[in-house]
């Protein structure tokens, strides 16, 4: 099953968010990020980083590790509980390996140590855009499930539940004290609104209404 959504061009234009706090060091990523055609917006600090308005399109994140305040491994630590899930890449001059297991335990894409080659951290870069770009369709494709599974009845609901728990008609009938024939009816309307060919298409949709599959499902934006 598909499910199509328009996608605005600009949404859909990457921007690689730089936070350091060496000036020098995010002019040369801007000039480096600039002559591969990506986009950037630069911060001297996480606060400044928080507090800013930011772009709804596919992003990374290159962090400084030490910085004034709160460093770049706290405020990876902190991103979930801000509503921020943006890959990061890590960047420092001043790196060691628990540094480094640190950050890629708690989900850093790469930990690059000053000096590092441009094409590794362009090559970190576009890993995490393509993260982040999947993470962002898997979103949108969860918020077009819920609005669907929203617009249904209430009487809907509770027959697409028992449907997708395997029960029959006239066990669903039995179980709501209806007529079969209501059911039937409602399953009809439960199909078209959600947009289900197949009860194998509405029982993945269910899984991933109430995030309960594990595995993705192979629906296209």
């Amino acid at each position: 099953m598909t499910l199509s959504m328009t996608t605005d061009s600009e949404k859909d234009r990457p921007i690689v968010y730089v936070i350091d706090d060496d000036k020098s060091v995010r002019d040369s990523l801007e000039d480096l990020l600039a002559s591969v055609g990506l986009r950037s917006m630069l911060f001297a600090s996480t606060q400044d980083f928080v507090r800013s308005e930011r772009p709804d399109a596919p992003a990374c994140i290159v962090l400084d590790v030490r910085m004034p305040g709160l460093s770049g491994l706290d405020f990876q630590e902190e991103m979930g509980s801000l509503c921020i899930h943006i890959p990061v890449v890590f960047i420092t001059a001043h790196g060691d390996i628990p540094m480094s297991v640190r950050a890629m335990k708690a989900g850093a894409v790469e930990f690059l140590t000053k000096p590092f080659r441009e094409q590794d951290l362009l090559d970190a870069i576009q890993q995490s855009i393509t993260r982040d770009r999947a993470r962002r369709q898997e979103s949108g494709v969860k918020e077009e499930l819920r609005r669907r599974y929203a617009s249904l009845s209430d009487g809907e609901r509770e027959v697409m539940d028992l449907v997708v728990k395997g029960l029959l008609n006239k066990q669903i009938a039995g179980k709501l004290e209806v007529s079969e024939i209501t059911v039937k009816v409602r399953r009809g309307q439960v199909m078209r609104k959600m947009g289900a060919d197949s009860l194998a298409d509405l029982v993945r949709f269910a899984e991933r209404i109430h995030g309960t599959e594990s595995e993705a499902l192979d629906l296209k934006l």
